[in-house]
């Protein structure tokens, strides 16, 4: 947490203390992509930078996309070429930054009879994509006659099925990728906190010269000073424009992705897939994952409370029906779903304009007094974003010595893998380890996957425990102690759904992990009976959430 103390829950108390007594070049309140993207971006050019965030980090839009690294095909069709351009070559950009949660994916897309993408049409797209995005070599996309596309992904149905096309894309895991962005900000020297709201705003001169907070944790509150201060808090942008002047104009437009996971024995899918829902000119994916699919995203305009937003019935209904239709011998039912997660894109609404004409694009908005705020945008395209708002902050200290952005060249973990080829080559080693020690060869994808190289230290970790336990208890215990010490996990809920994923991609180990978890917090953090039965609640409520459609 800034140079001299670590990004860990243990050092809380001196980082609010540190906070509240420091003057910062820029305070960035928000704790997802965009706004810990704004924090290294500016922290790496010589800034000095505070971050605060009222929930854990990613816990909102930033935890909850199609996780995947994507140029947005279908944006061609709102004819958003810059976008495609910028967010298609921020996926190569990004995969070198951190090969190990930015991960090739070959993307299929068929064509389905009766479905709205044709052979021509299609094919010129996925040209225009590849170019945009300066696609080369085995990455460009390859069209496949009915046969090659029932080769690679037999589930397809050979009735229906025309042909189809091969692309590129990468997935990620966008909470992990947040939290290592994070720690990358703090490890050039930056101050981030989570479990920490701005209440309202200082002001000096009528300009904005701080922040009042609240500690979420200890119900503590302190006042944080800088220069210039960045809204970067997505859904809620809005909200925090309002506590400084009336929000007149182009204002958010918030519109509801719902996933839902189901076992990939029942939809065993070899490739990613992309294809469109017969009848509703709209694209659906099913990502496989370790041992299950995910399928997503609908697609609905949301107005009700942003911190709690429900999968609901007819929302699993669309997607299942999706599905359906497209491998009519599937049969998926609700009751076989086993996870599943909501969330909202904050995108930007314009008075004349139609819900179909609204663009992904980001935009940068700032008020009288000096508060800028950024919202719109995608995950994939977070770190253009972040340059943007700090060339416009860099602009108001003209008398500051500043670096270039830097962030082109930063990786995300130190140390880090250097390619794919390292990355496969360490998943090998760890699966060959793990299968010794009685485990599934599936945890070494899993831990590469979310840690990269610091998994090493976490496995022999696990294996140091000195206690009468399983092989997977005792990797738990150690991946607590990891996060824990190393990331700022605060809660239960933060290792199961934003440190690991382990509530989505192994949802059958959150049992054991419940057996572990709370007497480990409970010990850590000096959990009173009631803070304790608080925290069983939440978790409870948010398992049971995720799964109760019958």
């Amino acid at each position: 947490m800034g140079k001299g103390l670590a990004f860990s829950s243990k050092d809380r108390t001196s980082l609010i203390e540190k906070m509240g007594s420091s003057q910062y070049d820029l305070i960035v309140i928000g704790g997802g992509i965009t706004g810990v993207g704004i924090a290294l971006d500016a922290v790496t050019r010589g800034m000095t930078v505070c971050l605060v965030e009222k929930g854990d980090f990613a816990s909102g839009t930033s935890g909850k996309s199609t996780k995947l690294i994507h140029g947005g095909l279908r944006y061609l069709k709102q004819f958003e070429f810059n976008l495609v351009k910028e967010v298609g070559r921020e996926r190569a950009i990004l995969h070198d930054l951190a090969p190990h949660i930015v991960v090739p994916e070959k993307m299929v897309l068929p064509l389905i009879k009766g479905g709205s993408l044709g052979r021509v049409m299609t094919s010129i797209g996925l040209y225009i994509y590849d170019f945009l995005a300066d696609v080369e070599g085995e990455d460009k996309r390859r069209m496949l006659d009915k046969e090659e596309v029932l080769e690679i992904e037999p589930l397809l149905p050979s009735d229906k099925l025309l042909g189809g096309s091969i692309y590129a894309e990468y997935r990620t895991d966008d909470a992990r990728l947040t939290i290592e962005v994070a720690k990358t900000a703090h490890d050039k020297g930056a101050d981030l906190i989570n479990y920490t709201s701005c209440e309202g705003f200082e002001y000096a001169d009528d300009k904005i010269s701080g922040i009042t907070c609240t500690d979420h944790i200890t119900d503590r509150e302190f006042t944080v000073r800088g220069n210039v201060v960045v809204n970067a808090t997505g859904p809620w942008v809005d909200e925090l424009r309002s506590k400084d002047e009336t929000v007149t104009g182009k204002r958010l437009y918030l519109t509801k992705g719902v996933h839902i996971v189901v076992s990939r024995d029942r939809f065993p899918v070899q490739h990613s897939l992309y294809f469109d829902v017969p009848g509703d000119n709209r694209m659906i994916f099913a990502i496989p994952r370790l041992g299950v699919t995910y399928i997503g995203t609908t697609d609905t305009y949301y107005n009700s409370d942003k911190n709690n937003i429900s999968v609901e019935d007819e929302d699993v209904e669309y997607l299942l029906n999706a599905v359906n239709l497209t491998f009519p011998d599937l049969h998926l039912k609700s009751e076989e779903i086993i996870s599943s997660w909501a969330g909202v894109r904050p995108l930007i609404y314009e008075d004349g304009k139609s819900a179909s004409e609204i663009s992904r694009k980001d935009e940068i908005f700032e008020t009288a007094r000096g508060l800028i705020s950024i919202a719109g945008g995608k995950l994939t395209g977070y770190r253009k974003m972040a340059e943007r708002v700090v060339d416009l902050v860099a602009k108001k200290m003209p008398d500051k010595s500043l670096e270039p952005v830097q962030t082109e060249s930063i990786h995300l973990t130190d140390p880090f893998f250097a390619s794919d080829r390292q990355v496969r080559e360490e998943t090998s080693k760890l699966e060959k380890a793990i299968i010794e020690e009685g485990l599934a060869g599936l945890y070494a994808s899993y831990l590469i996957h979310n840690y990269g190289p610091a998994v090493w230290e976490i496995w022999q970790a696990a294996l140091a425990i000195d206690e009468d336990r399983s092989i997977e208890e005792k990797l738990i215990l150690a991946e607590l102690d990891h996060c824990f010490s190393r990331e700022m996990m605060l809660k239960p809920l933060d290792f199961i759904v934003r440190r690991t994923g382990r509530i989505y991609f192994l949802p059958e180990s959150v049992t054991l992990v419940k057996q572990i978890i709370f007497p480990y917090f409970q010990n850590r953090m000096n959990w009173t009976a009631p803070e304790l039965q608080e925290n069983h609640e939440t978790w409870d409520q948010m398992v049971q959430s995720l799964h109760h459609f019958t």
